[in-house]
């Protein structure tokens, strides 16, 4: 079902993307603005593996890390991996307190997965397994070559509304809905288009904690982990994540630490709301409820981190406009 919303959404922004391009770019500025972002956004689909693991400073390691915590999540990547029948990827580490992680590649073969510092230091092994798990999910469910098509449409439909604004033939009395079209399209056709974004992506994350649970074997876990994850991303900011916040829907929780149920505007799905599905997973596979999560204490200092990872922690810079 996941699959089916996902053509379904797919194809509503290419028929925005057609719809536009025939009201205020005509035929031949629709071709033109199609091969801009195209150009654009395959260039970040070839690269976007590098792009991201610069811009976050990530560190790759292997099960020769001086550090037991991290020999353990490296071998624990690498023997999921196998296990869901996925080529090794890369496996990073990422100086930042905040507990997160995330996944990035064209495909399979080319995928990266990272966990920040803070992760490691604040979770349990089997929590950090079960985010790992749902990382992995997201590589073989082939995600980011998804969200990488989304963005070639938006993008496309984002430069033919700038099409439109600086050459916009307001002056052609014959294009389809006139000049008060073409307006009302400028505004609405990039939010519309943003939305599908949207939507798209948090049907993935929903599909990748299912897979991940089952690549991991232990759904509560991954529960437990989301419910930590934000409740400490709440607590520490993420300046990286601040400066880019397009790059928040990569995290398997929003980075910039957004509130809420799901709505129009969330890349991800509300926190409870997963937790809920994954339990119901879980009691299918006959799993006991484990005991609730005891109330979270206070993240450790910066040193805790430095102590467990053997990463120094992320230094000091001001808080961004979420912060």
């Amino acid at each position: 079902m996941n699959h089916l919303k996902t053509f379904v959404l797919l194809a509503a922004m290419t028929a925005l993307f057609m719809g536009v391009g025939y009201l205020i770019g005509g035929a031949t500025g629709m071709v033109i603005a199609l091969l801009f972002a195209g150009a654009m956004n395959l260039f970040s689909y070839w690269n976007a593996d590098k792009i991201v693991l610069k811009m976050y400073r990530a560190q790759p390691v292997d099960e020769q890390h001086p550090n037991a915590v991290v020999r353990n999540y490296v071998a624990d990547v690498r023997q999921m991996a196998r296990d869901a029948g996925l080529p090794q990827p890369r496996v990073a580490i990422i100086p930042n307190d905040q507990p997160n992680a995330f996944a990035t590649g064209r495909n399979p073969q080319n995928a990266a997965v990272c966990a920040t510092t803070g992760l490691l230091d604040m979770l349990t092994r089997e929590e950090v397994r079960g985010v790992m798990a749902h990382e992995l999910a997201h590589v073989k469910n082939r995600d980011t070559l998804i969200m990488t098509v989304t963005a070639t449409i938006a993008g496309a439909i984002a430069a033919l509304v700038n099409f439109a604004m600086f050459f916009g033939g307001g002056q052609d009395r014959e294009r389809p809905g006139g000049i008060i079209g073409t307006l009302a399209l400028m505004l609405l056709a990039p939010m519309a288009a943003g939305l599908v974004q949207m939507a798209i992506s948090r049907g993935r994350e929903y599909e990748a904690d299912r897979v991940g649970a089952e690549i991991a074997g232990d759904p509560q876990a991954l529960a437990s982990a989301l419910q930590k994850i934000e409740a400490y991303a709440k607590r520490i900011h993420n300046p990286t994540a601040e400066r880019n916040p397009a790059s928040g829907q990569l995290f398997i929780i929003n980075p910039l630490a957004g509130r809420g149920a799901d709505n129009l505007f969330s890349t991800h799905p509300a926190t409870g709301n997963r937790v809920r599905a994954l339990m119901e997973l879980g009691a299918r596979m006959g799993m006991q409820p484990r005991p609730q999560t005891p109330g979270l204490t206070q993240p450790r200092p910066a040193a805790g981190f430095a102590a467990t990872t053997g990463v120094p922690a992320t230094p000091a810079e001001p808080r961004g406009p979420w912060g």
